[in-house]
């Protein structure tokens, strides 16, 4: 019986399969040279196409995903006045009176005496006050109504919410916004500030810097939102050259007079006193025969409209028997109020001081500025500088004079390390010592 063969078995008589791999028949030259031409050609042409598309899209790119810059601020730049004769106290005339002067006496007698005995009528008084309450009323639709919101909370974690009346004054603007001038008392330390126009319409308000030594601060309304009528109404008020007021001048107050706002008054300058000794420099206070509210902010105008101060102190404050109320000068505020206008604090070194005079020279003292007091934790005081010390340079600049030193100071920034030089007096005589100190702010 045959025996059945499993055909997945082998004998040992079959032969396996060859196994065979199939190889390409190498590139000739000709070939290599093809393809090498082909696949340049293929880069640039895809090169093109991506430079196309680059070219193309990359204005449209830029637009998407380039962050927009943010546009700077505008600088507001304010003119500075300078002390001139015509703003100097008039002399009193010479009893000796020249030919010239002897020629026109009788024209003047004749104006004097005309004056004297002009029998005013009521319509002349009319017409004088009527163009006061004109330029009061114009001025006025600059005027604004501060309002600072504190939030606190009572006994039962309920919030409350205070707040209160100031006056400002739209002194100046950019592009986008309005600034205002109003007092440090009606910002400090709000939670929010709101602005009431002339119009009422009511907008919210930033403030953008304070001076804790004068007791200003500047804070600004952004112009998108406000309507075309509070635009065109609220001009910021032009500032005015407070050198060129003298004893007799009438002036007009607005703002805050009464204790209310957009309220206003006039007075007749009573006196003037130069030379105040405020801190860091010298100012020119003017005393005004009217009783006007300081603590609301009260700004003061002369009779072209300009303004040419505010109100530091009431009739009350300064203990005076008569109404009087005392004015800061713009002028001497200028370069300070420029630096708040734009946000900037303005640089302070902490000193009241003199001029060293004449008669002081005369009796063995340097030229300089006398420290009559070094403030208390202000930059001078810090630094080791004294009552009684004479500062002659800061920085290398000569400080020998009241216009010097504030020129120096009001070029200062604030955190800026400079070097003050002083003459200190002690047994052998005076000794010029080297300071160093850090610029602060008001």
């Amino acid at each position: 019986m045959q025996e059945s063969r499993d055909p997945r078995k082998k004998s040992g008589n079959e032969r396996q399969f060859i196994t065979e791999n199939i190889v390409k028949r190498p590139l000739t030259r000709k070939q290599i040279i093809a393809r090498g031409l082909l696949f340049l050609l293929l880069a640039v042409g895809f090169g093109v196409i991506a430079a196309v598309t680059f070219v193309l899209t990359r204005p449209a790119a830029e637009q998407l995903l380039r962050p927009e810059p943010e546009p700077e601020e505008a600088t507001v730049t304010i003119p500075q006045d300078e002390m001139t004769e015509a703003s100097l106290p008039e002399e009193t005339e010479s009893e000796e009176i020249d030919e010239s002067e002897a020629e026109t006496e009788p024209v003047e007698k004749l104006v004097q005496d005309a004056l004297e005995n002009y029998r005013y009528t009521v319509g002349d008084v009319g017409a004088v006050v009527s163009a006061l309450r004109t330029q009061a009323q114009k001025a006025d639709r600059s005027i604004v109504t501060v309002r600072p919101v504190h939030q606190d909370v009572d006994w039962f974690d309920n919030l409350v919410e205070t707040s209160d009346s100031y006056a400002g004054a739209v002194i100046a603007e950019t592009d986008t916004e309005l600034l205002i001038i109003t007092l440090q008392a009606a910002v400090e330390d709000a939670d929010s500030i709101g602005i009431i126009f002339a119009n009422s319409e009511e907008a919210d308000a930033r403030m953008k810097q304070q001076d804790t030594i004068s007791g200003i601060a500047i804070v600004s309304v952004e112009k998108e939102g406000l309507s075309e009528d509070t635009l065109e109404s609220a001009v910021p008020l032009a500032l005015g050259n407070s050198y060129l007021v003298k004893e007799g001048d009438m002036l007009i107050a607005v703002g805050g007079t009464a204790g209310i706002v957009h309220s206003s008054n006039y007075g007749f300058v009573s006196a003037i006193q130069t030379n105040m000794q405020m801190i860091d420099r010298t100012a020119r206070i003017l005393y005004l025969a009217i009783d006007a509210d300081a603590g609301k902010g009260t700004f003061l105008l002369n009779l072209s409209g300009e303004m040419i101060g505010w109100a530091v102190m009431s009739g009350e404050e300064t203990g005076s028997t008569v109404e009087m109320t005392e004015i800061m000068g713009i002028s001497d505020y200028k370069s300070i109020l420029e630096n708040l206008i734009n946000g900037l604090a303005a640089p302070c070194l902490g000193i009241q001081g003199q001029v060293v005079s004449d008669v002081m020279r005369e009796n063995g003292m340097p030229s300089g500025i006398y420290v009559v007091n070094a403030v208390s934790d202000r930059p001078i005081y810090v630094a080791g500088i004294q009552n009684g010390d004479i500062i002659t340079q800061i920085n290398g600049h000569e400080t020998i004079s009241t216009n010097e030193f504030r020129n120096v100071i009001d070029g200062l920034i604030c955190g800026q390390l400079i070097h003050v030089t002083v003459q200190r007096n002690g047994r052998d005589g005076y000794t010029e010592l080297e300071f160093q100190v850090t610029v602060g702010a008001r």
